[in-house]
């Protein structure tokens, strides 16, 4: 009797599973209008958090840049309105408010409410674009709670608005105008934007600046009206992407006093390059398409370092530089220390992807490589002093390439020779699993004796370090290969260094640094950092890098015990707990101090721990911060440290 019952509830259970999971033409959605876009705001603008909801600004900038690159208009504010609306003004020519031929509907309408509506697809309205899929203005509107377009045009100010992407008020005369522009209000929709509809104006400012970089001449405002303090910025550089490289370079040491320019145009494709190089050794390459941030490169990059290699060769050669029997000079030689800017503009650039981050045109390569190399051959002719420097760096920096490869060879035979190839201190883990296996880089030995008695032995290694590793930033290459505690590192982690660098051999994809929380412990932190950004940079952009945040206090009343990382932690338990009996208070000074439970219980139990991602948000920044704390110039490190000096309570000593 059971089994026939149970038959039967099997079978209704089917036949009901059958109806829910039945796939015909009635299961065939068709989105109407932007109800796509509020579907799936992800695939317009990449995610809906913070960094999506700064897109939307960019998105309407961007078509302001576009009437600036059609030279129509020279002067673009973008306000942050009390409770974080959006204003964007340009004096361009105004958005056409004639009705369209297809739709029957004001082209305002039109371009605000339908995708891929734009006069960008080869109308004649641009000739170059950095929003080229037409899809900028109109996402904007259906991302957002509502949405105001004001257009000055033809001596009157038209206005049209939009809830939600539905037109809310059809388009109207509300006064006169003496010039021509666009105003486009908005206010994204907390629907979307479920994580935050707060605008940060740093967020904002540094790309507004950067596009004043890349437009010679023309002038970017922003003003934040959100606080009783109005806050607000302009920019504007005459020098354009020559200003750029000097910016970027404001903290290190250049070896020629004015940056390289050369700029030049071939079958409608112009191409701008600013260079500098200062002595340091890192290189600081950035590159642009239609004002786009190709940060993954392209065939405008490789054609810029094709035709820089080529060019410092042959000058090397007939001026005596490289002997016959020399090898040539390396592109990553020519580049040591070199700050460079590369920004093309092209009618019809072709992007891998709907992010824009690698430049695809064939053409570009080519283009770029015989202009180039055209400008810098006749500039090393005319300036022949900075030709020596120049040259006279590439040749140590590649004496430094071949030290270094010599110190690499050494290592792998020293290695060969071992049992392990891995260094003695590291305390392994038993897992293989790269995905599951973590790294504790930990300052000095008693730390490393309490984490490798206290951890899980399955997925947790423990590397101790003695003391402070190398400055890299004021280090070459073969200099630091010969740091025992940096080799240990590349050693452990398996992913090799600069070149031979390969993400995919990482042993563990949670690279730990855990050290002290004194001034020491954050010294130690930070030549970590650096060390990792200059040399293994795709650790960092692919989320492996962690930094353990270790308890300052642990409170102990009767039978229990709390543990607070920060003074406003300590004074929340002290004000909470009974005041009898009198609680201890324990200050860790360090993680040595901590038992092998205690260093578990509080930063390596994954349950418990609290773990700050490494995020490489703005990679120029970062650059600069290295070469501000940890280059040899003294003036801006001292700057910082002034600017900054009030916001320190205290210091351990």
């Amino acid at each position: 009797m059971l089994d026939v019952q149970k038959g039967k509830v099997n079978s209704l259970a089917m036949e009901e599973k059958e109806l829910q999971t039945a796939y015909d033409a009635s299961q065939i959605q068709v989105l109407e209008g932007l109800e796509a876009v509020r579907k799936r705001p992800g695939m317009y603008i990449g995610t809906t958090s913070s960094r999506g909801l700064h897109h939307l600004v960019w998105e309407i900038v961007d078509n302001s840049i576009d009437e600036a690159l059609a030279g129509y208009c020279d002067h673009i504010e973008v306000t942050i309105e009390k409770d974080n609306w959006i204003r964007v003004d340009d004096n361009g020519r105004g958005i056409p408010v004639g009705i369209q031929e297809s739709t029957g509907r004001p082209a305002v309408e039109v371009i605000m409410t339908v995708l891929h509506a734009g006069g960008k697809f080869g109308g004649g309205g641009y000739k170059v674009s950095g929003g080229l899929h037409g899809v900028g203005a109109s996402v904007v509107n259906a991302l957002s709670e509502t949405t105001e377009v004001y257009v000055r045009l033809d001596n009157k100010v038209h206005f049209i608005s939009f809830e939600r992407g539905v037109l809310k008020n059809e388009l109207s005369v509300i006064g006169e105008a003496d010039e021509t522009g666009t105003r486009i209000r908005f206010k994204a929709d907390p629907e979307i934007f479920t994580e935050t509809t707060t605008y940060e104006y740093d967020i904002l400012a540094h790309r507004l600046r950067e596009l004043a970089y890349l437009n010679r001449g023309l002038r970017i405002s922003i003003t934040d009206e959100r606080n009783d303090e109005e806050r607000s910025d302009t920019y504007y550089y005459e020098g354009g992407i020559k200003s750029y490289v000097e910016h970027l370079n404001k903290n290190k040491e250049p070896i020629h006093e004015e940056p390289i320019f050369i700029e030049g145009e071939k079958d409608g494709i112009s191409v701008e390059i600013a260079m500098q190089y200062n002595s340091g050794y890192a290189e600081n390459l950035l590159s642009f398409a239609n004002n786009i941030n190709t940060y993954e490169g392209g065939t405008h990059e490789s054609g810029f370092k094709t035709a820089l290699t080529r060019v410092i060769n042959d000058y090397a050669r007939k001026n005596g530089g490289l002997k016959e029997s020399d090898s040539n000079l390396s592109g990553d030689d020519v580049r040591e220390g070199l700050t460079a800017i590369i920004s093309i503009k092209h009618p019809d650039p072709q992007f891998e992807g709907q992010t824009k981050t690698k430049l695809g045109n064939s053409e570009v390569s080519t283009i770029t490589n015989s202009l180039f190399s055209e400008g810098l051959q006749r500039f090393l002719l005319e300036n022949p002093t900075t030709a020596r420097q120049v040259i006279d760096k590439s040749l140590m920096a590649a004496r430094a390439r071949l030290a270094a490869k010599n110190a690499r060879e050494f290592t792998r035979r020293k290695s060969a020779l071992e049992v392990s190839s891995l260094p003695g201190k590291l305390a392994d883990c038993s897992s293989r699993d790269p995905s599951i296996s973590e790294l504790y880089i930990v300052e000095g030995d008693s730390a490393g004796g309490s984490a490798k008695s206290g951890r899980d032995r399955h997925f947790q290694a423990i590397l101790p370090l003695r003391g402070k590793i190398l400055n890299v930033e004021k280090a070459r290459l073969d200099r630091i290969l010969g740091n025992e505690e940096i080799r240990a590192m590349i050693t452990a982690l398996g992913t090799g260094i600069g070149e031979e660098f390969n993400l995919a051999k990482a042993r563990y994809h949670k690279i730990i640094i855990m050290t002290d929380a004194d001034v020491d412990g954050a010294h130690i932190r930070t030549l970590m950092l650096t060390f990792f950004f200059r040399f293994m940079r795709p650790l960092i952009e692919a989320g492996y890098v962690y930094i353990a945040q270790p308890p300052l206090y642990r409170v102990k009343y009767g039978k229990t015990q709390e543990y607070c990382y920060n003074e406003e932690e300590l004074q929340e338990i002290l004000d909470r707990i009974p005041v009898s009996p009198k609680p201890t208070i324990t200050r860790y000074k360090g993680l040595g101090e901590m038992d092998a439970t205690q260093l578990w219980d509080t930063t390596m139990d994954p349950g418990q721990r609290t773990l700050l991602q490494v995020n490489l948000e703005n990679p120029f920044d970062a650059d600069a911060t290295c070469e501000q704390l940890m280059g040899d110039e003294v003036g801006p490190r001292r700057k910082f440290i002034e600017d900054n000096a009030l916001y320190v309570k205290n210091i351990d000593l």
